[in-house]
């Protein structure tokens, strides 16, 4: 069966194509173009972007997967959560779409579709995910027929803490790259580290390396290394957490955050440790694509799951532990 993905949940707008024969997920294209600002997303010009480059992106997705439009067996988009002007482009792209071409459509959970595409991808069979982007910063693991959420952000994501403290010391964008060659040679100072229970905070954090930049007191190095210290570790503190209370033995990073080869690194001396597995997304789809929503409404299409038109109202505050997961056996 061959799915094509339509991703449009904040800044990025992608589309993936894939096929799944069996349990395996073949991926053939996936295209996306991002918005970037130089202060923070503005929803309606995020979704200009998404309407100003949405034809160009499908037409190079298929003919990166060397297939015809009548070949699409199912239609998947990103139903939630995410932006609202964002998240409605991209319905209204798959409406469309699903009813040219006559085919069914069905909207999935975007933080979901970061973990099956993870889960696919590695190969890791049961793991705690840790779900990192500018939107989500979640500790998860499955459960019950749904994915739990063990510990979590009680304010920002530490992608959008990452992406504002790039921002303020003028290191420009992606934020992540980019405070990963300023850190270089830095040296530990001291800052907040924020976990309570099983949640933890950037705020805090982020205020404290803003104000170091801003008195000039402490080298650029030192800060950036220092505040991307304490963001890694305080989900690496908490991850560690659960892989002990549920006995599970693999770990999984997700997102957009997980391209970052230093928080890769301190979770595999974490695993190492404790004799688990840490496993990463790859760096092509860590962030935000259409492939990822593409498998997704794959997986769900087979266990007997598809929306009517109708019915296909945009979640944006769609969290991942609202998810029933019926295709997990």
């Amino acid at each position: 069966m061959i799915t094509i993905g339509i991703e449009g949940t904040a800044h990025t707008f992608g589309i993936g194509i894939i096929e799944k024969k069996g349990k395996k997920c073949t991926i053939l294209s996936s295209i996306k173009k991002t918005y970037f600002p130089d202060k923070g997303i503005h929803p309606r010009e995020a979704a200009q972007h998404h309407i100003t480059v949405a034809k160009d992106i499908y037409l190079e997705a298929l003919k990166k997967a060397e297939i015809k439009e009548k070949d699409i067996d199912l239609v998947s988009f990103s139903m939630g959560p995410g932006l609202m002007p964002s998240l409605k482009t991209a319905a209204i792209f798959a409406r469309t779409l699903s009813q040219k071409l006559k085919k069914p459509i069905i909207g999935v959970n975007h933080c979901v579709a970061h973990i099956e595409i993870g889960k696919i991808l590695t190969n890791a069979k049961d793991p705690i995910v840790i779900f990192v982007s500018g939107g989500n910063s979640q500790i998860i693991g499955y459960s019950g027929g749904r994915y739990r959420i063990f510990g979590e952000t009680l304010d920002i994501a530490v992608g959008n803490a990452i992406d504002k403290f790039a921002r303020i010391a003028k290191l420009g964008n992606p934020g992540g790259p980019k405070l990963d060659k300023a850190a270089i040679g830095g040296n530990y100072i001291k800052m907040p580290y924020s976990v309570k229970g099983m949640d933890f905070s950037f705020s805090g954090l982020l205020t404290s390396a803003s104000t170091k930049i801003d008195q000039n007191k402490n080298e650029l190095k030192d800060i950036c290394y220092s505040f991307r210290h304490n963001c890694f570790a305080m989900l690496t503190e908490v991850a560690e957490r659960a892989l002990s209370h549920t006995e599970k033995s693999e770990i999984l990073v997700v997102g957009g955050v997980a391209a970052s080869e230093t928080f890769k690194n301190m979770l595999n001396i974490m695993c190492k440790e404790r004799g688990a597995k840490a496993y990463a997304v790859p760096t092509e789809y860590s962030g935000d694509n259409g492939a990822m929503i593409a498998w997704q409404g794959a997986l769900e299409h087979s266990a007997g799951r598809e929306h009517k038109i109708e019915d296909t109202h945009v979640t944006p505050k769609w969290r991942t532990d609202q998810v029933e997961i019926e295709y997990i056996k």
